[in-house]
């Protein structure tokens, strides 16, 4: 091993933990100009050889918890090993965090997500209004993607999975003909309550479920105007309720659309 690599390794080994990272962070933001490309380069490479675990050359969710405090590792992960049920619980969860009703989940609204998260967890007593706040600021780096300082429907997403995006799976792929069994199916995923029909946060989690296959970010706009284009295509009720007529007609739509976007064998 030469001098050069040496020297790498022993910086690598001096920055692989959060705090060393941190304070190297810390250091580089102060002496900006001394940061030549060769040093960020490296620090490029050690922090990939530190934390990208499976060697992709992508740090996913689970290697970047390794970067935070506990605190904020368990406010990570936490959600994605206990993911939600179906898109249903996620727009209930939205609806009731975004009390302003902007379309956004805000820092102050974050917040109070990340106290409610932390006291099912049984962590509130721990955690401060100030950590709570440092807590806030740490997910709008990690999941504010446009970083307009709060989250919208696909950011949010993401720190909120849901098990399956039921429309994604073959069934639903160049489909012609739907059965009884796999409207059925659909209709009790999103009918939560049982009532014979799919309204309110339950049409909102059908509708960003189907939205998710066509678009990778998205809005409260976004789906609004999504729910006007397709349901301008069935004959939807005044009340905000679809039915298992017109919920087989979207899947047979939606069927159609993703057998025309197959590429054709020569």
């Amino acid at each position: 091993m030469g001098d050069k690599e040496k020297q790498q390794k022993k910086n690598c080994m001096s920055i692989n933990t959060p705090e060393s990272l941190a304070s190297y962070k810390s250091s580089a933001n102060k002496n900006k100009e001394a940061v030549s490309d060769s040093t960020l380069v490296e620090l490029k490479a050690c922090f990939m050889e530190a934390y990208d675990d499976n060697q992709d050359g992508k740090i996913d969710i689970r290697e970047l918890a390794q970067l935070l405090p506990m605190e904020e590792n368990f406010l990570l992960l936490f959600r994605f090993d206990n993911p939600l049920e179906s898109s249903v619980e996620f727009m209930k969860i939205w609806r009731e965090y975004d009390t302003d009703g902007s379309g956004y989940i805000e820092a102050d609204e974050l917040k109070n997500f990340l106290r409610d998260l932390l006291k099912e967890a049984k962590k509130i007593n721990d955690v401060s209004e100030d950590k709570l706040i440092e807590y806030t600021d740490t997910m709008l780096q990690v999941f504010d993607s446009n970083k307009d300082g709060r989250l919208q429907l696909s950011e949010m997403a993401k720190l909120l999975p849901v098990k399956e995006n039921f429309l994604c799976r073959q069934v639903f792929k160049g489909a012609t003909k739907l059965t009884k069994d796999d409207i059925e199916r659909v209709f009790s995923l999103y009918d939560r309550d049982n009532n014979g029909s799919i309204e309110n946060e339950e049409l909102k989690g059908f509708l960003k479920d189907l939205l998710e296959l066509v678009k990778k970010d998205y809005d409260a706009q976004d789906l609004l105007e999504f729910e006007e284009t397709i349901l301008q295509g069935v004959e939807y009720s005044s009340e905000g309720k679809i039915s298992r007529k017109q919920l087989t007609m979207i899947l047979l739509a939606l069927a159609k659309h993703n057998q025309e976007e197959e590429p054709t064998t020569p």
